[in-house]
């Protein structure tokens, strides 16, 4: 059934918190906790990661076309892979990379391999490729192998080959944590690293705090909310102000978690991640701190069929692997929640809509939008090339519009299949022309029935489990600033 299907499919986001150290670390480290974040006036930022661990994921030129598309500023990647890397040159997109737990004995024992890494992996490709961030290690605490002590000496040597190449102020060196770096997160007052990491969390954060570099968190609300989901509201973990709870010894009033595979809803996706990223694009922080920055990556672009674990680590994309969207997501955070995912709003008097270019879309976008629905969209664009009856009037408005249109058409005319990043603009008037016929839902049947086919891309088990999607665990460990 389609209900199961997405359900599954929208698994909750988890996140990856970024926080700035500005000062220097002197306090007990239990209680280190409530200085992690502190504000760098630049705004907080929405990112994406882009997980690569499937059998059937674009190449990495169309995913960054789609990444494009959707107008995503900020991604993160687990490698250094080169083709990912050539794929994001001279796009603008800010990139973090990742170097794997498996390499930190080579990178923390000789200052020669990271220097040899970063010439060949980094150096030619950069600085078309923006990479801004590096990640050593990866959640060392949950790792099989003991590597924790290992990170530290990685991170000075990778950061010593930055300074080499004169890049260190460029590029920031981190790592990221699980939260199984806390001793207790609740109530948000009393929020503690554990003991037991001191030996390597201390100088870790003296690191950070001394070159600038960010305090790094993957936070998975689903995780959260299924283990104490008898504490915790719905309405407290997707951002809605219904239910609230009190922090006992600072008497701060929270109201979102910002977080069993049960009880999943497209809805609730989507109310998720649109408030999540309204909260931290204005900058609204928490009861302790408002008004600070905070940056969030959300796991993560695409199903990845291959992740080990419950089904839910398979489905937490924003997309399908067929570049299609799971849900409606507007990037900007200034767009209304629209609580009915495949509903259309705008019709004429006889219920037919069409998509065309915006008015106010750069060509940037426009041609961005174009280019993928000819291609990756599987738009027929054979009517908007030379001496076809769409081609005229030769500009890229005119084109992008009949594009956009036949892939809105094709794809049940929703509005997330209007989009195109903010490209896209949705309309009652006919815009057809001459011997120019722009398609409409009921002149493409076939089309309209494949796309709408969707429970097909499900797997096997999907009717036997309904994911949960719900807020994050920033209230639970990041709250109390």
């Amino acid at each position: 059934m389609g209900v199961h299907f997405l359900s599954i499919s929208l698994l909750l986001p988890g996140l990856l918190v970024l926080a700035f150290l500005s000062k220097p670390v002197d306090l007990f480290l239990p209680r280190l906790l409530h200085i992690v974040i502190s504000g760098i006036c630049r705004g907080g930022k929405i990112g994406v990661c882009y997980g690569r661990n499937a059998d059937d994921l674009p190449t990495p030129d169309k995913a960054v076309q789609l990444i494009q598309l959707h107008n995503i500023k900020y991604v993160r990647i687990y490698d250094s892979n080169i083709q990912v890397l050539k794929a994001f040159a001279n796009t603008g997109i800010e990139l973090m990379i990742g170097i794997p737990n498996s390499d930190l004995l080579a990178f923390s024992q000789f200052q020669t391999n990271a220097d040899t890494w970063l010439k060949n992996s980094i150096l030619p490709y950069y600085p078309a490729t923006r990479i801004t961030y590096i990640t050593v290690g990866a959640e060392v605490t949950e790792a099989p192998n003991n590597v924790s002590a290992l990170v530290v000496p990685a991170m000075q040597n990778v950061l010593t080959s930055l300074k080499k190449a004169g890049l260190h102020r460029k590029i920031k060196v981190s790592s990221t944590h699980s939260l199984g770096v806390l001793s207790r997160s609740f109530p948000p007052s009393a929020g503690a690293f554990n003991s037991k990491y001191a030996f390597f969390l201390r100088p870790m954060l003296e690191f950070l705090a001394e070159n600038q570099s960010p305090f790094m968190v993957n936070i998975y609300p689903y995780y959260a909310y299924r283990d104490s989901s008898s504490n915790v509201s719905l309405d407290y973990a997707l951002f809605e102000s219904s239910s609230e709870v009190i922090d006992p010894n600072t008497g701060l009033l929270y109201t979102n978690m910002i977080p069993k595979e049960t009880g999943a809803t497209p809805d609730n996706a989507q109310t998720y991640n649109t408030n999540l990223i309204r909260h931290v694009i204005n900058d609204t922080g928490t009861p302790a701190k408002p008004g600070e920055e905070i940056d969030v990556y959300l796991f993560s672009l695409f199903n990845e069929n291959r992740k080990p674990g419950l089904e839910s680590e398979r489905n937490w994309g924003l997309f399908f692997p067929d570049q299609t969207s799971v849900y409606n997501l507007d990037f900007t955070g200034k767009g209304a929640v629209d609580m009915t995912t495949n509903a259309t709003n705008i019709t004429g008097s006889n219920g037919t809509t069409w998509c065309i270019a915006s008015p106010t879309a750069s060509d940037a976008d426009l041609k961005n939008g174009l280019d993928w629905a000819c291609s990756s969209g599987n738009v027929d664009c054979s009517a908007i090339q030379p001496s076809q009856p769409c081609f005229e009037p030769d500009n890229l408005a005119s084109h992008a519009s009949y594009a956009f249109n036949s892939y809105y058409q094709q794809n049940g005319a929703t509005d997330i299949a209007c989009s195109f990043g903010g490209a896209g603009f949705r309309t009652n008037k006919n815009p057809s022309y001459d011997s120019c016929l722009y398609l409409t839902s009921g002149t493409n049947k076939t089309a309209t029935a494949n796309a709408t086919a969707t429970p097909s891309k499900s797997s096997s088990s999907v009717e036997a489990v309904s994911m949960l999607v719900l807020g994050s665990l920033l209230t639970a460990s990041f709250a109390f600033m």
